[in-house]
């Protein structure tokens, strides 16, 4: 539940002011950020205040950041540290919500088919819904999020235009609020008010949105009007405060319009009807038995409840894209103009890599789709390419940075007391190896104790 759209600045609150090279990297950071630079490299030790750093650089670039970071603890760590430094603005964390995932495998040689399960935290859940209403409506956002970031979310504009927004003197009948709630898959409950879920008791409605679990907004009518919109607390009813806006946003990412979802039905089904028809061609009973049970499920649960297991599998056909295209993710909630820094980069960015290779991963989608499991449409490009083609704009702070493409990456390193770890120069150059990537120079000015090729593990 939020307020109107929010223009304010980043505000930097410390006790502390950038001292030693630290001036020197922000305002040339900072200079390659506006002049269009796409990859810039922040050097330094542990302990030299990069964190502090990229801080000043978003507070003078005024900039919505993406922060990626390695794995969920330190992407915890960071979020808290952004937290302190800018309390006044929105400092989001976004991470995998899966407590458990067990993709969707077939086995040929024993025509085995495993089917996808899966377990979501439900706290994660509302962190990361928090992190999509507030780039909704605000461009004071930083959003540290884990490498999950680059992997499939639903159309952030029909996330958009799903909003419900209410306002006192608004002409809305309860029953049309509550139609509306549940076309957003809010469930009513008035016993067990929790996360996506609402309650009607008289003329009152009462919602307790996605992205707060601790704070419910109450809507009062009078006849088909909206008399008054308030926060309260859910445990004790306290009231918290009279709004004069509230912006409802949808329970799942993954919503859509009823006209949007009935065209996706329809070109599934057609879809599933030509593999049944190749199947039993090619004398394939089983196969034909199991995408047509699969997907006729798939197919009532969309109809009737919005969502099924699984339902990034048809992303593509539900979000309208062209086969080929580039599933929608985080990235397309930011503004063209957003900032992302990898922090760690020599660990993240082998991590954004890890993704399999675009012939490799076919392959095994193939062999799935070639057991009657998902239709052929449930394949797309991988993560890695959706990654490379959306970022706009980087600056990556690095413990041992290793450059992400083969082009000249310019470089500087903030250091308090001790000497940085590398600074990259013009001459140095990246080469994978079967065990880890390694930075290899011919120089003397080496780390001290090491000379020549060192690993930056």
């Amino acid at each position: 539940v939020r307020m109107e759209k929010s223009s304010k600045d980043f505000k930097l609150v410390s006790n502390f002011k950038p001292t030693g090279d630290q001036p020197q990297a922000i305002e040339k950071l900072v200079q390659g950020v506006l002049s269009g630079t796409h990859e810039q490299m922040l050097l330094g030790v542990t302990g030299s205040g990069k964190t502090f750093t990229m801080a000043n650089v978003i507070a003078q670039v005024k900039r919505p950041t993406l922060v990626l970071a390695h794995n969920k603890t330190l992407a915890a760590q960071l979020c808290t540290e952004f937290k302190e430094f800018f309390p006044e603005n929105a400092v989001e964390y976004f991470v995998s919500y899966y407590d458990y995932y067990q993709p969707e495998a077939y086995i040929p040689g024993s025509d085995t088919y495993i089917e996808k399960d899966s377990r979501i935290n439900d706290e994660i859940d509302k962190l990361r819904h928090s992190a999509t209403c507030a780039l909704s409506e605000r461009r004071d956002v930083i959003v540290v999020s884990s490498v999950s970031c680059i992997y499939t979310l639903g159309d952030p504009e029909d996330y958009r235009k799903m909003v419900i927004s209410l306002r006192p003197g608004m002409t809305m009948e309860r029953s049309e609020l509550c139609r509306r709630l549940v076309d957003i898959q809010y469930e009513r409950n008035d016993v067990n008010f929790i996360r996506n879920k609402f309650r009607v008791r008289g003329d009152t409605v009462e919602i307790c949105a996605s992205a707060d679990d601790s704070v419910a907004i109450r809507v009062e009518f009078f006849g088909d009007e909206i008399e008054r919109i308030s926060e309260i607390k859910i445990v004790t009813g306290e009231l918290l405060g009279v709004l004069s806006h509230a912006a409802i946003y949808p329970a799942s990412h993954y919503i859509m319009s009823a006209e949007k979802r009935n065209a996706a039905l329809e070109e599934i089904q057609r879809e599933m009807e030509e593999r049944v028809r190749w199947f039993r061609e090619h004398d394939k009973l089983i196969e034909a038995q199991r995408i047509a049970q699969r997907t006729a499920y798939d197919v009532e649960m969309l109809t009737q409840l919005g969502f099924c297991k699984g339902v990034e599998n048809y992303s593509r056909v539900l979000s309208g894209r062209a086969p080929g295209s580039m599933p929608y993710c985080l990235l397309d909630f930011f503004p063209k103009d957003y900032l992302l820094i990898v922090d760690e980069s020599h660990v993240t960015l082998p991590q954004v890599r890890g993704c399999l290779p675009e012939t490799g991963r076919a392959s095994i989608l193939w062999s799935i789709t070639a057991s009657g499991s998902p239709p052929p449409s449930t394949t797309g490009p991988c993560p890695l390419t959706s990654f490379i083609r959306r970022s706009t704009r980087q600056s990556m702070s690095a413990l041992h940075p290793v450059p992400s493409s083969g082009s000249t990456v310019r470089s500087w390193w903030s250091s308090s007391s001790a000497p940085p770890v590398c600074s990259t120069p013009r001459s140095a150059s990246a080469r994978r190896t079967d065990r880890s990537t390694t930075c290899s120079r011919r120089s003397t000015s080496a780390p001290p104790g090491r000379s020549g090729c060192w690993s930056p593990r």
